[in-house]
């Protein structure tokens, strides 16, 4: 420990009064995962969250405790079309009562991390990105949403405005921004100008098996928007016949995809997790397109023991490790997001395709557990509310943010 935290400063997390925020439950995902590992570390917390509609399964995944939800469970609409009510969400959050819990602990990739806190509790913000909509995809939303003009576009547009004041005036009451890449880190440090400690979100790598025989397809996981950039790996193998392209995943773009995709791209649609490990076990490799946060499918392929072939930005950058930068190579990077860049990475990793093996990818993949992440996320929430119950909070957020410490 970095700091004078005598023995009645130093409380185990199973000792304090705790609430842990989330900002939605609608389906799972990252986020969900990080939430589960959140109360994995104190099991008597008291779970908040706007709204729930999660499948049965999915919420037996955080135990059997109870979810405490909003007004907004109540109101029309919120399972299916909960983006119509955001410019509801800032008062929802507020109006969660965190009176008695001494540590609050927000899991934000919208509005969680605004929750309310007075000068007798300690927050600390676990931030997947300040909601991207808002902001740096704000112009990307209008349009996937149509709202540039019109009376909607007028309405969305002042919006977006207020949301963004209200974000940004919420990072006040946050003690300890911890990040979970350092792409999200420069973002929060633009947004908020607050640093933050990155600590790499959880891969559940004990449960896919490595696997060392490969078929001859290519392989993307991915929800179908806009910004996931499937559409750019889509056009790029409809030039590229003889290669075989296996897309697993739905959304909007779905249609469009299926449009302009030629025989050799398949569309298996969404599919449950034991069939996206079959298929990351047996892919020649996992293509991947988009700007990611920090981009959990990229490292399960490598816990299959399958390459990557990625954009060269973004939380990427993190987890994979490309081809010339070490002895042990998981990936093949591309600079641009064109079809061009795409299809020279292809052949690059067809060319050098025995410098990439399914154990080194898998030693990668390792680095990232969620053992590895429980450990280090305990340690840093025990050793800031230490320092914070002792008065010591602004020393230990710039002890542990400044340099960042990425996975401790």
């Amino acid at each position: 420990m970095r700091f004078n935290n005598q023995a009645d400063g130093m409380a185990k997390l199973n000792q304090l009064p705790i609430a842990v925020i989330h900002d939605w439950l609608n389906d799972w995902g990252g986020s969900e995962a990080v939430t589960a590992a959140i109360l994995e570390t104190a099991p008597q917390a008291h779970l908040y969250a706007l709204f729930d509609f999660l499948a049965a399964e999915d919420r037996a995944r955080f135990g059997s405790r109870s979810i405490e939800t909003t007004f907004l469970q109540a109101l029309p609409g919120m399972r299916k079309r909960f983006w119509y009510w955001l410019w509801l969400m800032p008062l929802a959050v507020e109006r969660i009562d965190t009176r008695g819990y001494e540590l609050v602990i927000s899991s934000s990739h919208a509005v969680a991390k605004g929750v309310l806190t007075g000068a007798e509790q300690c927050h600390v913000s676990y931030v997947h990105s300040p909601m991207r909509y808002a902001w740096d995809l704000y112009q990307d939303y209008l349009d996937d949403y149509g709202l540039r003009t019109g009376i909607r576009g007028l309405v969305a547009h002042a919006m977006f405005y207020r949301l963004r004041q209200w974000d940004r005036g919420t990072a006040n009451n946050v003690d300890l921004f911890l990040a979970n890449s350092s792409c999200v880190s420069r973002r929060i440090w633009k947004t908020y100008r607050r640093p933050a400690l990155v600590l790499h979100p959880p891969v559940e790598v004990t449960r896919i098996a490595i696997s060392e025989d490969k078929e001859d397809f290519y392989l993307t996981v991915s929800r179908l928007v806009s910004y996931k950039r499937v559409s750019l790996i889509v056009a790029t193998f409809a030039a590229m016949p003889a290669r075989r392209l296996v897309v697993i995943g739905d959304g909007p773009e779905l249609p469009k995809l299926r449009a302009m995709a030629t025989a050799n791209v398949s569309f298996l649609g969404r599919q449950p997790d034991e069939v996206v490990i079959d298929h990351l076990q047996r892919a020649r490799a996992f293509v991947f397109a988009a700007v990611e946060d920090f981009g959990i499918t990229p490292l399960e392929a490598q816990a299959a023991g399958t390459p990557v072939i990625a954009l060269g930005r973004g939380g990427a950058l993190e987890t994979i490790v490309g081809l010339g930068q070490t002895q042990a190579p998981t990936g093949v990077f591309y600079p641009e997001q064109t079809c061009a860049s795409l299809q020279n990475a292809v052949d690059i990793f067809e060319a050098s395709e025995g410098e990439l093996s399914s154990s080194d990818c898998r030693l990668q993949a390792e680095k990232f557990s969620r053992e590895r992440f429980l450990e280090n996320l305990r340690s840093v929430l025990e050793e800031f509310h230490g320092a914070w119950r002792n008065g010591q909070a602004r020393e230990a957020e710039t002890a542990l943010t400044h340099p960042p410490i990425q996975g401790r």
